[in-house]
């Protein structure tokens, strides 16, 4: 059913629709389900060219068996009290949506991590303990977070770096976007020149700046009107 896990047969109809070519949107709409359940179940069984339906159940099922009675860190500072499979369930359908807009997986994890932490904040080291992660994974993460504006550094008390999220980190992150379209607008300027601008080539760029002027004025005007 929606929400529980995937069935021995909805596995075979997944194994099916890879060798006939459907998209993960198509067995998803085929099957009831998220994408985001029909890409996972994929990536972490083999991939759309190894999938196979027997392996799969029984891998998730030793998976689970592994994983029982060992329950997963809460994110780090979570409050006590609160329903922990509601909290795990948020966890991980906000790590999935991230995912599906382009994030790596381990980013998503840890900025989803920061969000639930009521300390909105966490070391390295809390976050690879918590998480189940290796400091490599967490550096790696942490250093794409902050290149988006999606997190920032600070020291504690202690010397420590403190990776940390806050309610003005999505309006800084959205008008560290908007610079990134002014720089390729700009770019795309000086490609016209180049190419010229009677020709194809040239008219694409013009109209790519354009669009991402147009947009960037947009989003700027937006975050004004938050701001007030």
């Amino acid at each position: 059913m929606p929400g529980g896990r995937l069935t021995q047969e909805e596995r075979h109809e997944i194994a099916g629709g890879l060798a006939g070519g459907l998209t993960y949107t198509e067995i998803a709409v085929r099957l009831g389900r998220p994408v985001s359940t029909v890409t996972r179940e994929v990536s972490r069984n083999g991939g759309p060219r190894d999938y196979q339906a027997e392996r799969a159940h029984e891998a998730t099922g030793a998976r689970a068996r592994r994983s029982k009675g060992a329950a997963r860190p809460s994110p780090p500072s979570a409050a006590e009290g609160r329903d922990r499979e509601a909290l795990r369930a948020l966890e991980e359908r906000l790590t999935e949506t991230l995912v599906e807009t382009g994030l790596p997986r381990t980013t998503a994890r840890v900025l989803v991590a920061l969000h639930l932490a009521d300390s909105g904040s966490a070391t390295a080291a809390e976050l690879a303990r918590s998480l189940r992660l290796s400091p490599a994974s967490i550096s790696k993460a942490v250093g794409q977070l902050e290149s988006q504006a999606l997190i920032r550094r600070e020291r504690d008390s202690r010397r420590r770096d403190r990776y940390v999220i806050d309610g003005d980190i999505w309006y800084q992150s959205w008008l560290a976007s908007v610079r990134r379209n002014i720089m390729i607008a700009d770019i795309a300027d000086g490609g016209v020149e180049v190419l010229g601008p009677e020709t194809p080539a040239g008219a694409r760029m013009r109209e790519m700046g354009l669009l991402l002027r147009q947009v960037s004025d947009d989003m700027i005007q937006a975050a004004e009107r938050w701001r007030r």
